[in-house]
């Protein structure tokens, strides 16, 4: 019997091919079909680049067009969506309404014409056009009020803003959130990726796919994590004097620094690098956060004190800073995060169909063997 080696977590084992996109952890480089973040970051739009991960290449001028039109028309939510909404308990998670909202989409639209490459289109562009309504309709609706209709006349980042406070955004705001989006969209095989890999591979329909990952994405461990920078940054540390000790005190007690290490990266991640700038930038203009002086120094003593270890800043880091001051409730961020890694979920999805077999993998047995069964009297 061949004795199968066992690693925790799946660590560094391959689970599947992919071309969707590439880290490399020790240069800090990330790409989606072989462009780098930083690029697209620059020079796309999160559509674009949700077409370019999914169908595998940049559109051309109509082909973008078409994709936005059809996305911009197919954000409106049935209303019994809307009705299932208003049942939700105010004091939920947004991430758990958005799960449960996910699958129920597939109560209405649900074919599992996986061989139909009209299903297929069609599925991406009701998931990333509702998802963004569902999780603004649910930040309005837990509060008593009724839903904000989309706008047809604002692009896909302004509308979900507008949507969410109720207020037209100013355009540099739309477009750093945008850009946030981008950043987000897609990460290789991670945790959520995962989940919703082993979810397709057994052919059930693309929207139990995306709920099955949004539940795996909300744990404070992957999704979460930009949450719990910002309970750690105005909680616990506070000032930039208590900097030094907290991380000090996390080290000898050996407790996570949220928002620093990273599984792949062993350097700095290059989205932390964008977020920083563009936090600086939204500083800059809207107004200084006092807190963002105390993510900086802490960045810097955790550099010092395990930069050796290959622990560093991460997404998460710098992410609810720049969430925060777009206006977005702390518990809103996950949710983002989701609105965002959706394409990337679609992707993985589509590439699974391509050559699909279903996830099966194998265990080490640790427990006893040839144990008798008790009667109830003598337990």
């Amino acid at each position: 019997m061949t004795v199968c080696e066992y690693r925790a977590g799946l660590e560094g084992i391959p689970a599947t091919q992919s071309s969707i996109s590439f880290v490399d952890g020790q240069r800090g480089l990330l790409e989606y079909r072989g462009i780098s973040v930083e690029e697209l970051a620059k020079k796309s739009t999160f559509l674009e680049t949700s077409y370019l991960l999914i169908w595998g290449e940049l559109p051309k001028k109509e082909e973008l067009e078409q994709f936005e039109y059809e996305i911009c028309h197919h954000r409106r939510l049935k209303y019994r969506i809307r009705d299932m909404m208003k049942c939700f308990p105010e004091g939920g998670h947004p991430m758990d309404a958005l799960q449960a909202c996910a699958a129920a989409l597939g109560l209405f639209y649900s074919r599992r014409a996986l061989d139909d490459p009209a299903y297929i289109r069609a599925a991406v562009v009701r998931l990333l056009a509702k998802i963004p309504t569902i999780v603004a309709a649910f930040q309005l609706m837990r509060k008593g009020n009724d839903p904000i209709q989309p706008r047809d006349d604002l692009d896909y980042s302004a509308n979900f803003l507008y949507m969410l406070t109720e207020t037209e955004p100013d355009p540099f705001a739309a477009h750093v959130f945008d850009v946030c989006l981008t950043l987000h969209a897609e990460h290789t095989i991670n945790a959520s990726t995962f989940s919703a890999l082993v979810t397709a591979s057994t052919l059930t329909d693309p929207y139990a796919v995306v709920a099955s990952a949004v539940g795996t994405l909300a744990g404070p461990l992957h999704g979460g994590a930009n949450e719990e920078v910002i309970t750690m940054l105005e909680d616990e540390i506070g000032t930039i004097e208590n900097v030094r000790p907290y991380v000090e005190h996390c080290i000898e007690k050996k407790a996570k620094i949220m928002g620093f290490g990273h599984r792949v990266y062993k350097v700095k991640d290059p989205r932390a690098t964008i977020l920083q700038q563009l936090a600086e930038q939204l500083f800059e203009k809207y107004g200084e956060d006092k807190f963002y002086d105390i993510a900086v120094e802490l960045e810097r003593v955790v550099q010092e004190k395990l930069g050796h270890k290959g622990i560093y800043a991460n997404v998460d880091f710098y992410s609810g800073l720049v969430y925060r001051k777009l206006g977005i409730p702390t518990d809103l961020f996950t949710p983002v995060f989701a609105i965002s890694r959706t394409a990337g979920w679609l992707a993985h999805w589509k590439e699974q169909l391509e050559e699909n077999r279903i996830f099966r993998p194998t265990q080490i047995y640790t427990g006893t063997h040839g144990n008798p069964y008790i009667p109830m009297e003598k337990r």
